[in-house]
């Protein structure tokens, strides 16, 4: 029994757990945020991030050039991402993106960072020339709505769709009229309006990237052939 409490007390009292401890306790402050962002931050960071909107696509550039894939698989990636952006289909663009990228062999990755193409600076430009061209193909006279109001529509109809879903599981009546409208006045028209500048946005992006992807993964291999060459070098 003596024995066993020695051990035990050893064990306890060894400065390679403390340290260990110390260590985690470092890690947790180093990527921990120390003051939460609350909800007005939140929507201000999607606004405008707390770096500017040039060091986050910085960024992002930085990391679709480091992806462990070849050039043309990335552009593929890209072109998925910012096409998928000009759809209406909101709170669904990273996974429509993903599956786009996945039908096309692109990297899957690069098309979650390429939706970024579809934020709040660009989504009022996006929405109301998709809206806009939408209703001249479908042959309508309407003229497109406000960013704002397509923003609005968006949601309510966001709110109508899960009310009926959950309706089915309950006695309340499900309602879709509302939404048969919705779809007539805005979800058809910028889903057929935002395949043409999609497609031409997407288009610039893939030949864009893919000759300066190209050029940095080759300099990256040259680089490390050089590393590698001293190495083994040792005069």
């Amino acid at each position: 029994m003596s024995r066993r409490c020695h051990a035990i007390v050893t064990r306890r009292a060894d400065p390679r757990d403390s340290a260990t401890r110390r260590t985690k306790g470092a890690t947790s402050v180093v990527f921990k945020r120390r003051d939460r962002l609350t909800w007005t931050g939140r929507l201000q960071a999607l606004v405008w991030p707390r770096g500017g909107w040039r060091r986050g696509l910085r960024y992002v550039w930085v990391r679709l050039t480091r992806l462990p894939d070849p050039p043309h698989r990335i552009a593929r990636g890209i072109w998925a991402g910012i096409f998928v952006s000009f759809t209406p289909l909101f709170g669904l663009h990273i996974l429509a993106g993903a599956i786009l990228a996945w039908i096309m062999r692109g990297n899957i990755l690069a098309s979650l960072l390429a939706t970024l193409v579809g934020n709040p600076l660009t989504f009022p430009l996006i929405a109301v020339t998709s809206m806009q061209l939408g209703h001249l193909l479908l042959g309508n006279a309407a003229e497109a709505p406000a960013a704002a109001h397509i923003l609005v529509a968006f949601a309510q109809a966001g709110g109508e769709f899960w009310a009926n879903v959950m309706a089915v599981f309950t006695t309340e009546p499900t309602r879709w009229s509302k939404l048969y409208g919705f779809y007539d006045g805005f979800f058809l028209p910028y889903l057929v309006g935002g395949i043409i500048p999609g497609v031409v946005a997407a288009t610039a992006g893939y030949f864009a990237s893919l000759p300066m992807i190209t050029a940095y993964q080759a300099l990256r291999d040259k680089r490390r052939q050089a590393r590698r060459e001293r190495a083994a070098d040792p005069r």
